[in-house]
Parts: C-alpha cells; sequence; structure tokens
C-alpha cells in the first residue's frame, strides 16, 4: 500500500514540476471561481426586459420578438433539463469561466507561468466584468458567446493538423454559438463578422477567395436556417420593435408642429398623429432625450407589444421624408445620445431583480428570493470601482482600447491577428449604437468591456513573460517551469502541438 502510495506522490510532483497537472489545476481553480460567482447572484438577478423573457420561457405569456426569441427558448430548454429558471444564470457563469479557462490554459502553454495563467482566470473577477455575470440579459449572452469563440478560435490555431475531428467538432460548436449570438441580438451581428473571421482564419491561415465564399455562404445558410428553426419553435408575435429608433429621431428633431405636419404627409392615422405629438410635447417637458417610445409614448392601459407592428410603416415613411430635411438636427441629435453612451453610461450595477412599476414579478422568482448580504457585498465592490476607476465602465475607454489594438500593426506575442479582429469586433459594435443607441447603458458596451479586458491581459502576460525571461538569462537561474521558444509552445510540444490527452481542449 505504502508503495502505491509513494508511486502516486512521486507521479503527482513530477506532473507538478514539469506542469502537466497545472491545466487540471486551473480547471479546477475556473470551476470554484465560477460556482461562487454564480452562487452570489444566485438564482439570477432580472431586470423587466428577463422577467417578460421568463414568463415566454415558462409558457405563461406568448413569445414575441420585442425580445429575442432564441433566448427564451433556451431558457425554456433549460428550465426543462434542470426544471429551475435559476440555471440560466448559473450557465451564463459556467460559460464565462470556462472561457477563461481556456484561455489560461493557452496563456501556461504559450508563457510556461503559473502566475501568468493566474491573472487570466482573474478577468472574471473584473468589477466591470462580474457586475453583470449573473444578470440575465441578451447583452451579457452575445458578449460570452463571442468571448467563446475567440477561446475556440486560438485552440483550433494550436491544433496539429492530425487532430482534424478535434478541429471540426470545435469549428462546429464556434460556429453555433457565433448563430446564437447573431440571433440573440441583432445589433451584434457587425460585432460578429470579425469573430467569424477569425474562426475561419483559425481554421484555414491562408483561405483563397473559395474558401471564403463558401464559410460566408455557409454561416449565412445557418443563421437563416436557426432563425427559421426558432421561429417554428416558438411562434414569436411580430413586434416591428426597430420602428421605435426612428420614434426617437422624429420627436427629438422635429417639433411637435412639425411632427404634427410630418405625420399627416405620411398619412398617418389620427391616432398616431396624436400620440407621437403628445409624446414630442412630454419628452420635451421632462427634458428625456432618448428612449422615447417608452418613457414618453402614450399607453392606453397595459403595454402592447404589437402597437408598433401595426404603424412601423408608417413611422419609417415619417424618417425618411423629414431626416433628409432635417440632417443637421439629425446629426447633432444622435451625436449627443451617443456622447452620453460614451461619456456618461448608467446602470454600472444591477441591484438585483426590479421590473417596471405594474410589471408582475414571475411567482417562481419571488419564492426564491436573492442573497442581500452578498448583493450588498458585490454592490460595495462595483461602486466603489465605479467611483474610484470610472473609465473601467464608460464606452470612450473601451472605444479607445478598441482602436489601439486595430491600429497597431504589430502586437507582441503569436496572436497579432486575433488581437486586431477582436479590436475589430469591438470598434464595430460601439459604432453600430450611432445610428440606433435609444438610451445610455453600460451593457450596450459590455461587450467591447469584455474584449478589451482580455486583450489587454493577454498582452499584458506577453510582456511580463518576457521582461521575467529576460531577467532569468541574465541571472543565469535555471528555469523551474517548462521552457517556453519564441512560437509559444514547450520544447517537448512544438514539433507536434498539442496532444489528445489531460493537458488538451478538443
Amino acid at each position: 500500500m505504502s508503495g502505491t502510495v509513494d508511486r502516486w506522490t512521486t507521479a503527482l510532483r513530477r506532473g507538478w514540476r514539469t506542469g502537466t497537472l497545472w491545466p487540471w489545476c486551473l480547471g479546477g481553480i475556473a470551476a470554484v471561481c465560477g460556482y461562487a460567482v454564480a452562487t452570489v447572484f444566485h438564482p439570477g438577478y432580472l431586470s423587466a426586459d428577463s422577467n417578460t423573457q421568463l414568463w415566454q420561457a415558462l409558457g405563461d405569456e406568448p413569445v414575441n420578438d420585442w425580445h429575442p426569441p432564441v433566448m427564451a427558448l433556451a431558457w425554456r430548454i433549460l428550465i426543462g433539463i434542470t426544471g429551475d429558471f435559476s440555471s440560466m444564470a448559473a450557465v451564463q457563469a459556467a460559460l464565462l469561466w470556462g472561457t477563461l479557462w481556456v484561455l489560461a490554459r493557452l496563456t501556461w502553454r504559450k508563457t510556461g507561468s503559473r502566475g501568468l495563467s493566474l491573472a487570466v482566470l482573474a478577468v472574471g473577477f473584473a468589477p466591470h466584468i462580474m457586475n453583470l455575470t449573473g444578470v440575465v440579459w441578451k447583452d451579457v449572452h452575445l458578449a460570452y458567446a463571442l468571448l467563446a469563440v475567440f477561446a475556440i478560435a486560438l485552440t483550433v490555431r494550436d491544433l496539429p493538423p492530425e487532430r482534424v475531428r478535434s478541429r471540426w467538432a470545435l469549428l462546429v460548436l464556434g460556429v453555433l454559438l457565433l448563430v446564437y449570438a447573431a440571433l440573440v441580438r441583432k445589433n451584434g451581428i457587425p460585432a460578429a463578422i470579425p469573430v467569424f473571421a477569425l474562426l475561419v482564419l483559425a481554421a484555414w491561415p491562408v483561405p483563397g477567395r473559395r474558401r471564403w465564399l463558401a464559410a460566408t455562404g455557409v454561416f449565412v445558410a445557418v443563421v437563416l436556417a436557426a432563425g427559421a428553426g426558432v421561429s417554428a419553435a416558438t411562434a414569436p408575435l411580430t413586434t416591428r420593435v426597430y420602428a421605435v429608433i426612428p420614434v426617437d429621431d422624429l420627436v427629438h428633431v422635429l417639433t411637435p408642429a412639425q411632427v404634427r405636419t410630418a405625420a399627416e404627409q405620411a398619412g398617418a392615422s389620427d391616432d398616431l398623429r396624436d400620440r407621437l405629438v403628445a409624446t414630442a410635447v412630454d419628452c420635451q417637458k421632462r427634458q428625456i432625450a432618448s428612449d422615447a417610445y417608452l418613457q414618453c409614448f402614450p399607453q392606453d392601459g397595459p403595454f402592447d407589444v404589437t402597437y408598433l407592428d401595426r404603424r412601423a410603416d408608417v413611422i419609417v415613411r415619417m424618417w425618411t421624408q423629414q431626416m433628409p430635411r432635417h440632417w443637421k438636427g439629425y446629426v447633432e441629435y444622435r451625436g449627443r445620445v451617443f456622447s452620453k453612451l460614451l461619456f456618461q453610461s448608467n446602470q454600472r450595477f444591477w441591484n438585483g431583480t426590479h421590473v417596471n412599476a405594474g410589471a408582475r414579478l414571475h411567482p417562481d422568482v419571488r419564492k426564491e428570493p436573492l442573497n442581500d448580504t452578498l448583493r450588498s457585498a458585490l454592490q460595495n465592490y462595483v461602486t466603489g470601482f465605479a467611483r474610484d476607476l470610472p473609465m473601467l465602465f464608460q464606452g470612450w475607454f473601451w472605444l479607445a482600447v478598441s482602436l489601439v489594438l486595430v491600429l497597431r500593426r504589430r502586437w507582441p506575442g503569436p496572436y497579432t491577428r486575433e488581437l486586431r479582429l477582436l479590436g475589430a469586433s469591438s470598434l464595430l459594435y460601439v459604432l453600430a449604437y450611432l445610428p440606433t443607441a435609444p438610451e445610455s447603458n453600460y451593457r450596450y458596451v459590455y461587450w467591447p468591456a469584455l474584449a478589451g479586458t482580455v486583450a489587454l491581459t493577454l498582452v499584458a502576460t506577453v510582456y511580463a513573460a518576457r521582461r521575467r525571461a529576460a531577467a532569468d538569462s541574465l541571472a543565469g537561474e535555471p528555469e523551474d517551469r517548462p521552457a517556453v521558444l519564441p512560437g509559444g509552445r514547450a520544447p517537448e510540444t512544438a514539433p507536434a502541438g498539442p496532444r489528445e490527452g489531460a493537458d488538451a481542449v478538443g
């Protein structure tokens, strides 16, 4: 018996010295951290939007496309498997920390540093990342899905040619996550394009024109097929929610008298004309600069999500007739809303579960109250950083980071192209809000914040690894960790690449 214990002890010590156990240690640490974060948020923080989606997921309300039907369907499936609505927030935490584990493992293989790989895991505890981890929002789903595709692409990039099945399995998973990201937030499609390119380039470093066309065609076909499948499964009511954007432009760019005239010229009904005029008057009186349809538009009784569906064509016609004539006012207004998004984002911390006045909180939510002690601790942590380091929660900072990532031609380490594409994804996502931002909200820049934080962390780990290697070389000290070649792999794995086994992902 003692001989067996000795052999196990010797094997463990050898594994620790050579580093073969460390990826598993990282996995254990990530699992514990993810569980801890999920516990803090349990059973998940809900807003009015996510509360509505929960009603839809449980079949207590008809699904509509005001909110993404794919998210309601995914939640319905999770509830069917687990029997608990809290599974959605738990899956969010698991996806984030699972992705960070993959990135930390890659960092370990590239640098041979346990400390630097732990630094990548620590991204999950950053206040501007952890603040929304357990909030059930489509913005969070978009961000975590895109980050997971990024991690998959880096993994595929390092796979040796002989691991064909692993490569294709990861590519399929990446495409599915990317399709989900495109469906869960329509204005996230610009952000998905560079990540799609990253996935293609990971599989085929120098794809020709035909391969690009084929890959793009397959992706578009899968998105369309998935959208049709979700619609068939959920039968969502059509809302044409995009019409809230022209409503904002019309009532803030035009005067109430001009709104009345524009409505009559476009053939609007008397009811729509009077409501738009009342909206313009109310927003001016209350000095509400955005989100006019939800904040100022007169509603008769409960909120009718289908009201715009029957009138979207007229509203769009008003916009196309009036905005070219008032282009200066339109540019000024959109600049005002976008600048507020960049410099004065609100809702840096969603404090628990809240719904709008008059809305019904789902009974299942009432049965599982939040842990107020943990919620208060998290609030203190996040709001303290928001006070001391406000740039972490502001769009301008992450817009600047994305610009730097894109414009710098060469980054240290092996991921220059990947970092530039990640920056391009963030940049396109922020710029997509220039003509469409409905209000100033931190969750609208959550993906750029997450992508920028991961990118900066990866760059910092390379710089730190180089400085450490230079210091060790000058001191003439032997390394007690796996030596790392300039290409980023340990000598024993450089020729053959990742192996099928305990320290391989695939």
